[in-house]
């Protein structure tokens, strides 16, 4: 009877001790897999996040006026500016990579810098490249489907925005915009309203800046 109370007991310890050794590997499994995540997620934010940021330090582009805050609304002065244009047909946002690779070939072809932002006017589809301050003394010419052009200076009531690029995003600003001119009966409009895109594509949508402009002037005092 000694001998049998005996094996059970040696039994039972090691049940015990395998059970807890499992329990062990169990709770390092539970543990280790949400640390995989966590690492995971830093990484791809660094790829899609610090990458796209690193790149626009290292190339940073000289911008051709102060940006409007995502959110607000402000009337500001445009200075005097010399832009590359190209035009299409129909709607913007089904011709911008068009545009873009005219404009492009432009400033590969005459050793221009790349400037931001980028305007565009959505409807008869039309996009803006600005000549930066160094280039501003070459004598730029008009080139195949490429005009070189100097916009005066204008007043523009603006409002910011943060996110993607696209035609509700824009038509919500400028609804918002119009708004604003309604209830501020000391301008009105005096031009087209036009959109201005300060971030390459390669930028995530939550990084993405942009703008929409309607040109103004001040309404005569009666």
């Amino acid at each position: 009877m000694k001998q049998e109370d005996s094996t059970i007991s040696i039994g039972d310890t090691n049940s015990a001790t395998n059970h807890a050794q499992r329990r062990k590997v169990m709770n390092e499994k539970k543990t280790g897999f949400p640390r995989r995540i966590s690492y995971s997620l830093i990484f791809l934010l660094l790829i899609f996040v610090g990458v796209p940021l690193m790149i626009k330090n290292i190339y940073g582009v000289e911008e051709a006026f102060k940006k409007t805050p995502a959110g607000k609304i402000e009337v500001k002065i445009i200075p005097e500016s010399k832009v590359m244009v190209s035009e299409g047909e129909g709607n913007y946002y089904r011709t911008r990579n068009y545009l873009f690779r005219r404009l492009f070939n432009y400033i590969s072809e005459n050793n221009v810098a790349m400037t931001t932002p980028v305007e565009a006017r959505i409807e008869n589809a039309q996009m803006k490249f600005y000549v930066g301050t160094k280039d501003k003394v070459k004598a730029l010419q008009d080139q195949g489907s490429v005009r070189i052009v100097t916009v005066p200076q204008r007043t523009v009531v603006s409002i910011g925005i943060r996110g993607v690029y696209t035609e509700g995003s824009f038509e919500k600003a400028r609804a918002q915009l119009e708004q604003w001119l309604k209830d501020n009966k000391e301008y009105r409009q005096s031009g087209d309203v036009y959109a201005v895109f300060w971030d390459a594509p390669f930028m995530p949508w939550f990084l993405k800046r942009s703008e929409v402009h309607i040109p103004v002037e001040k309404t005569e005092k009666q």
